[in-house]
């Protein structure tokens, strides 16, 4: 099997049948590692994908990925959660193709918003910094109440209340459009590389936007 033969895709209310089996890749995926990941239901994945806020990655008709996007703090914040890819497609670099669609995504149809990713990964660590995030403290993430409530399925729950939501074993990470750094979309080192750029104007035909 090689990575090209794998479609990584915007999802669509047509792939919510898929939803049950990645809630259980989430949810297997935690007890492996042995650190949190917030449960997600099927119902709420279903919804991210009829939202057009969700990437999939196929094997013809099975799914082996899944990312998607919420919006936070009435548009200011966007979160890229719920990265996951199936054990037996890791290292084929089916992520990173999953993480430059859903942040593409997320610049495309949110442009001012900051984006933030929480996660124990090293690999979507270093993957952010690639793309443009730098590490900040969970207190410079949204305060949405909402959110935070969304982590409640996580086994380290207790850890983040008992910190105020400042501290836990999750790392933060935030890409603020607004920085310097990420202003010039031909700088080196930033998003809009060629190929990010080729996954932004595929959004724009998809969502029939002209800017």
């Amino acid at each position: 099997m090689e990575s090209k033969d794998i479609v990584v895709r915007h999802a669509t209310a047509s792939d919510t049948h898929y939803a049950e089996r990645i809630c259980k890749l989430i949810y297997e995926s935690a007890l492996n590692r042995g650190t949190g990941i917030a449960r997600r239901t099927p119902e709420y994945v279903s919804s991210r994908m009829e939202e057009g806020k969700a990437v999939v990655a196929l094997d013809g008709d099975k799914v082996v990925g899944f990312s998607y996007i919420e919006t936070w703090s009435h548009g200011d914040y966007v979160a890229t959660s719920g990265l996951i890819v199936d054990p037996d497609y890791r290292g084929m670099g089916i992520a990173t193709r999953i993480k430059e669609q859903t942040f593409a995504l997320a610049r495309l149809r949110y442009p001012e918003a900051k984006i933030f990713s929480i996660t124990t990964s090293l690999p979507v660590m270093k993957l952010n910094t690639r793309l443009g995030y730098k590490p900040v403290t969970l207190s410079e993430l949204t305060q949405d109440p909402e959110y935070w409530k969304g982590c409640e399925g996580c086994v380290n729950y207790d850890i983040l209340m008992r910190n105020n939501r400042r501290v836990c074993l999750c790392y933060g990470m935030l890409f603020d459009p607004k920085d310097p750094d990420n202003q010039s979309e031909g700088k080196k080192g930033s998003f809009f590389t060629p190929y990010i750029m080729n996954i932004k104007n595929k959004l724009k035909a998809i969502f029939n936007l002209k800017k």
